[in-house]
């Protein structure tokens, strides 16, 4: 019998596979299941990003690594115009196959292993801890610098606006992070992927010059483009920020053969040039937040946070299983808190990717 150690022994039980039974109960509504526990999109994708891709699709080669020059000056035209961030080279822009990915073999690719200190979130998206734990590195929760005492970690993970909480960090918050890194030498990736979906308040960039001073050294940006562009499907993702750290994940990921399929890099270029489509889509997900907080908080609930992105935070007071059944026996499906770290224990999240006719049956049922 073989004694190697299988890799899926180190990780935890995939999430969404502890939640059958609730989904069950759910499904069998009668009116059928409001599955608000996934956060991915239902609308559908822009013809133009459609033009785009099927304009691609004869070519034969094998596409680039770092991906087109058209597709690398998008994105740094798209950020600095939706988001004010300036000083970003192209040639620290990769495109990646989606931004999970890339977050979970981030702590390779960058080298870490047993020696070295991952920092997450206390409530976080569960592929920073299986990134950490692929690659053999140490972990630890911590939401302030303070919980980290003299230890200096390798990466520390930011995500603002989080999933699953929707909280919003501020400038000032991300400055010390920052400066921490500076002094300490310690890489920081900060999980972006929301911040197109603001309702409330204002949400900025690690790369943000008011954070950075434009000095983007140890400072890596993930953004998607399946929350307001709508593709999910299509694995669209990049990465930005410092140059020598952008230069040896292409470096390493060359080697590996990953990279972004030609057509998939046209659509993205279509999609980072046009504002257009983003602007309607966030405007569909707002119409769904109104409504489906309303009805959250008229049935009980307190929603935390939540000022951004595709979840609304939500809690009774009690253990989050009993959440998930109490809304299971209403035809709802929610993911639980403790998919996210002990501290998300009372919580559910609860999802605005639902389409209109669905969003309206979970707010009927709830009152």
């Amino acid at each position: 019998m073989s004694t190697r150690t299988r890799v899926s022994s180190l990780l935890p039980d995939f999430p969404w596979d502890t939640i059958a039974s609730a989904k069950a109960k759910a499904a069998a509504h009668p009116g059928g299941i409001v599955d608000l526990s996934v956060g991915t999109p239902v609308d559908p994708v822009d013809p133009l990003i459609r033009t785009a891709l099927n304009a691609a699709s004869a070519v034969p080669g094998y596409p680039a690594t770092h991906g087109t020059p058209e597709l690398r000056a998008a994105v740094v035209d798209a950020l600095k115009r939706r988001f004010g961030i300036t000083g970003l080279d192209a040639a620290a822009v990769l495109p990646v196959i989606g931004t999970k990915e890339l977050i979970a073999g981030l702590p390779r690719l960058l080298g870490l292993g047993a020696a070295d200190l991952v920092v997450i979130p206390e409530v976080a998206y569960p592929t920073y801890e299986v990134g950490a734990l692929l690659a053999g590195a140490q972990i630890v929760r911590a939401d302030g610098l303070t919980q980290l005492g003299p230890r200096t970690p390798a990466l520390l993970y930011v995500n603002s606006p989080a999933n699953p909480t929707g909280r919003v960090l501020g400038v000032e918050h991300l400055r010390k992070v920052v400066e921490f890194a500076r002094e300490r030498d310690v890489i920081v990736a900060s999980d972006e992927c929301y911040l197109g979906l603001t309702w409330e308040g204002r949400a900025v960039s690690i790369l943000d010059p008011e954070v950075s001073g434009g000095d983007h050294t140890n400072l890596l940006a993930v953004h998607s483009l399946s929350k307001t562009s709508n593709l999910a499907s299509y694995r669209a993702g990049f990465v930005a920020g410092d140059p020598a750290l952008v230069a040896e994940l292409l470096e390493v990921r060359k080697h590996s053969g990953l990279m972004v399929p030609y057509p998939i890099q046209s659509a993205m270029t279509a999609a980072l040039g046009d504002d257009t489509h983003e602007a309607q889509q966030r405007e569909r997900y707002r119409a769904r937040r109104d409504v489906l907080r309303k009805a959250l908080e008229a049935a009980g609930f307190r929603v935390d946070h939540s000022e951004a992105g595709l979840y609304l935070w939500s809690t009774r007071g009690e253990a989050c299983r009993t959440t998930l059944d109490w809304l299971a026996d209403r035809g709802i499906l929610a993911a639980p808190g403790d998919f996210y770290g002990p501290a998300g224990a009372e919580h559910v999240r609860i999802a605005l990717t639902a389409t209109d006719e669905r969003i309206a049956a979970a707010v009927e049922r709830l009152n």
